[in-house]
């Protein structure tokens, strides 16, 4: 992922958190907001209680490459914020992966395929 396309600064995460409604699962909750710029981007806050640094770190690298998978599919203009529960740490990456793209599925952030019918 670029780092054209990661939210790191306080006051955007606190922007976001305040004045959207939260979609959520078990394991992640999204913040979505539209934005001005062409593009999209992706904040992830993982809490100490997690566990230490090489885990959380862990985890926000696998769901960064989660999301690389999807880099040429997002829509454009959007920020999206992503906070992790602490249950993940039971989980392996197939796990992460599958309720990581349903909430994707379901808030819908993915471009529909544009199919060319030749006839």
């Amino acid at each position: 992922m670029k780092k054209i396309n990661i939210i790191k600064k306080e006051r955007d995460f606190d922007r976001i958190i305040k004045k959207n409604k939260p979609y959520k699962n078990k394991y992640f909750l999204f913040f979505v907001s539209q934005n001005i710029i062409d593009t999209y981007r992706f904040g992830i806050s993982v809490s100490t209680k997690v566990g230490n640094a090489v885990i959380r770190n862990k985890i926000k690298r696998q769901i960064k490459n989660i999301l690389d998978m999807y880099k040429n599919k997002f829509k454009k203009g959007f920020d999206c914020i992503i906070i992790v529960d602490r249950r993940i740490v039971e989980l392996d990456f197939n796990l992460i992966k599958s309720n990581l793209e349903d909430l994707i599925y379901k808030i819908d952030l993915l471009e529909e395929e544009k199919t060319n019918d030749k006839k």
